[in-house]
Formats: C-alpha cells, sequence, structure tokens
C-alpha cells in the first residue's frame, strides 16, 4: 500500500509573459485570441490580473510543475497559443508553484485543459468529465536504475530504507515504485528531484541516492547505451502522458483540438514538449478507454478518493 502523502516540493518563482497569436488553423483569424502565462493558482491567479477565471471565455491549461517555470513557459506556452487560434478562446497557461497548488486544482476543476500522467487521466475521466484528446506515442515504462557499479543493489528489494531519487508522489513512476513494496515501513526513502535530468543526476553524478526512477525515454536520452547505469526494474507498460479537456470546452472544441494536435501543423508547437519527453514522433490520438482504471494508482494519495 502507498503512504498517505500531503505533497512537498516546489519552485515558487512567478512568471509573467504575454504572448500573441495568429494561428495558421484558426478557424477565424479575427477572433484569433492571445494566450498567456499565469504562476499561480488558476481562478485567484486570473482575477488578481482583471479577468473572469470562471467565465465562459477563458481556459486555462496547466501541467505538473516537474520544471522551472521559464521551462514550463518554453514547453507549453506554445502549445497554448497555437490551441487558442484553434478555437478561437483564449487559453492561459498557469504554472503551478508547487504539487500541493497543482493537486488542489486539478482536483477541483481548475484547470480545462491538462497535459500529465495516464493516472491523472484516468481520475478526470472518471470524475470530472473529461476527455482524452491526444498523447505521446509509444508506451509508458518507468525504470528504477543503479549507477553502472552499484553493485549492491541487484533487486527491486534491496532498495528497502534506501536513497532513490525521484519526482515527489503523485508522479506515476514514484507511486509505482512503492506500490512494490507492500508494508510501508520497509519502502525506500523518495529524494525529490524536480525534472528527470535532476533524478539521473542524482544517482550517476551527484551520489544522492542509490538508484533513481524515470521513464525508459528519458533514460535512453541520457545514457542510451547504459554506459553509466543498471536498469533493476522496469513497470508494466501504460499509456503515455496525455492532453484532456473539461467540460467547459464543447464536445465540438475538444475534437477540434484533438485534431490540431496530431495535425502535422502542431509540430512546431509541440517541438518542446516531445524533445522533453524523448520522443522525436508526433502526438497521436488518445482513446479514454485504454486509461480507464489507471487512476488505482492514487487510491491511497491523500484527495483522490471520491
Amino acid at each position: 500500500m502507498f503512504k498517505r502523502i500531503l505533497l512537498l516540493s516546489a519552485v515558487s518563482v512567478c512568471v509573467w509573459a504575454g504572448a500573441a497569436l495568429a494561428a495558421p488553423n484558426a478557424r477565424d483569424q479575427a477572433t484569433a485570441t492571445k494566450a498567456a502565462i499565469r504562476s499561480a493558482a488558476p481562478v485567484e491567479g486570473l482575477k488578481s490580473q482583471g479577468l473572469d477565471g470562471g467565465g465562459d471565455t477563458v481556459l486555462t491549461f496547466s501541467a505538473p510543475p516537474r520544471e522551472a517555470p521559464e521551462e514550463g513557459a518554453r514547453i507549453y506556452q506554445p502549445i497554448a497559443e497555437y490551441l487558442a487560434g484553434v478555437i478561437g478562446r483564449k487559453i492561459v497557461y498557469v504554472h503551478p508553484d508547487n504539487w500541493l497548488t497543482y493537486q488542489t486544482e486539478m482536483l477541483k476543476g481548475g484547470y480545462d485543459i491538462v497535459f500529465d500522467g495516464p493516472h491523472f487521466n484516468s481520475w478526470r475521466i472518471a470524475n470530472l468529465k473529461h476527455n482524452t484528446l491526444a498523447k505521446i506515442p509509444d508506451e509508458f515504462v518507468f525504470a528504477v536504475v543503479t549507477k553502472k557499479d552499484g553493485g549492491q543493489i541487484t533487486d527491486i528489494r534491496h532498495l528497502t530504507g534506501k536513497k532513490v531519487c525521484g519526482m515527489s508522489p503523485p508522479n506515476l513512476g514514484t507511486l509505482a515504485l512503492l506500490s512494490q513494496f507492500e508494508n510501508p515501513a520497509r519502502q525506500p526513502t523518495m529524494i525529490n528531484a524536480v525534472g528527470w535530468a535532476k533524478v539521473y543526476e542524482g544517482v550517476v553524478i551527484e551520489n544522492k541516492c542509490v538508484a533513481g526512477v524515470l521513464p525508459v525515454a528519458n533514460l535512453k536520452k541520457y545514457d542510451g547505451r547504459g554506459n553509466f547505469t543498471r536498469i533493476v526494474y522496469k513497470t508494466k507498460a501504460l499509456p503515455n502522458q496525455a492532453f484532456s479537456a473539461g467540460p467547459r470546452i464543447t464536445r465540438e472544441d475538444q475534437a477540434r483540438l484533438a485534431a490540431a494536435l496530431i495535425a502535422p501543423e502542431g509540430a512546431a508547437a509541440t517541438a518542446n514538449l516531445r524533445e522533453a519527453f524523448g520522443t522525436e514522433k508526433g502526438l497521436v490520438r488518445a482513446v479514454k478507454d485504454e486509461y480507464a482504471g489507471l487512476d488505482a494508482f492514487l487510491k491511497d494519495v491523500w484527495g483522490y478518493r471520491r
């Protein structure tokens, strides 16, 4: 069983940047709107700027704070701008200050468009009437790795009480790792890292941890030949991280967003996202049925029981 956990960790740098948009595939260039970025909770952040976060025109787009605000803007702002032009509505990219903020806002339906892991998508489908739009191609698999010369760790069970670098729960890789230890007292000690590169560096370079958990796709970017790491455990394959859209967006506009995300014209907008998550392939359609039941990973995480 997982420990019930209040989420820790965070980056609290505020970012403010507006960006003009004139998307080539917008239905009507006269109604093409601007996408903006805020750092903080969506509704409160919008109201502080004189915008109505609960209105019918402004949509909020967010993703977990897996990176610093500046990097989050680099990855997600082009997507917000592109999608705003597709449906002719203002889309505000909101970078959460920390995981607790992200979880709190996501749980209460504060985000209209979200990109995150399959367990979160599954939960929103079941509880918030979200629909999946598009996803990273290929299967989603996490690896638990040690340094190449870390011979004392040859099995995941050897990690009991050991320091393991990863992202704080409810990150899926961390939850999948902890699920292998039925007795919470025998779980490893998770050391939070902001970003997959930091997980890798914490094991291979900084020696903060005896092991780390990160997506296989990212591991291949850092150590494609396995010269510096050794895999001691892999999770089962899951559908990959995906975009979902909530009920404040009509089904017709959801279909437009899904089509735009996988269209060749959207490749430039999603390029930074795909690079960050270890793929050069274009996004593909996400079918919500393939995410059914994956919210079970969240059953023992604070706030997710309904």
